[in-house]
């Protein structure tokens, strides 16, 4: 077996160095609920190991008109954020129905992301409120936004020598919600999770709609279709059932150990009409 190379930079510029000089190589550890799993089942051999735990990158706070969560931030801490349940409560939501209380203790935010799984709980949560990540480089740093970040299955635009250092959610007068369905109650997979972000006005119109699907499609998704009939309108019961409808039309979901597709649409079409319910409630 060949050795592995094994780096625990304790910078980021000894953590970008590495990245530059090894590139597609490397294969980033933090949490490593992820990476060592894959591991121990044969469906990775890394050859470049980078552990980035030592950088410094957990952090959740307010910054102007954004929330920023460090992207070492674990899960768990995410769920239990007074900051997040205030400004933003589907976060706490989604991170709370994460795997086990061990997974949340280990797992981070920014892992959740570049993993690209289109089942992630906590990618479906910040894509459905907007978010940006941050990414850097040797050769600078840019913002993407989630929905143009995820790019097919396990896939993003995030290049080899770049690392996720940031996630930041703008800050906005919404109601939100998360939900799930699992094959079991506890540290299962989703068949579907969905997020429900709304904005609405002192006479009931709906100002702002972010509905965002996940275990959907290749990627964790946006419901634009059903966002645009909910935009400038009273949410009513008649046109809950008519968004949460258009929302499952725009999914491309497959069959799997987990669920059928066709089960999957029924159970999304619930899931976004119940979420829309609980978001004007």
């Amino acid at each position: 077996m060949k050795p592995i190379q094994y780096f625990v930079p304790k910078t980021m510029t000894e953590a970008l160095s590495v990245l530059q000089e090894y590139g597609p190589k490397v294969t980033i550890v933090a949490g490593g609920t992820d990476v060592v799993v894959n591991m121990h089942h044969g469906k990775l051999k890394p050859e470049v190991i980078v552990y980035i735990g030592n950088l410094g990158l957990e952090e959740i706070k307010e910054e102007g008109n954004h929330l920023v969560l460090g992207a070492l931030t674990k899960i768990a801490a995410i769920a239990a954020s007074s900051l997040l349940k205030k400004k933003a409560p589907l976060l706490p939501m989604a991170a709370s129905s994460l795997g086990n209380p061990l997974t949340r203790n280990q797992a981070t935010v920014g892992g959740n992301l570049v993993s690209a799984s289109p089942a992630a709980d906590m990618a479906i949560g910040l894509l459905g409120l907007d978010g940006e990540v941050t990414l850097v480089s040797s050769r600078g740093q840019r913002q993407v936004a989630l929905a143009d970040f995820f790019t097919g299955y396990r896939q993003t635009v995030k290049k080899a020598d770049e690392l996720l250092t940031a996630i930041r959610i703008p800050l906005k007068d919404i109601k939100g919600t998360f939900l799930k369905l699992g094959r079991r109650q506890a540290s299962s997979l989703s068949v579907v999770n969905v997020s429900c972000a709304l904005s609405i006005s002192q006479g009931g119109n709906c100002e702002e709609a972010r509905l965002t699907l996940g275990a959907m499609a290749p990627t964790p998704i946006r419901a634009t279709k059903a966002e645009g009939l909910l935009k400038g309108e009273k949410v009513t019961e008649a046109l809950i059932e008519k968004a949460a409808q258009a929302a499952v039309d725009q999914t491309q979901p497959i069959d799997d150990g987990r669920a059928t597709a066709w089960y999957r649409k029924k159970a999304a079409q619930v899931l976004v009409a119940r979420a829309l319910k609980q978001s004007i409630s």
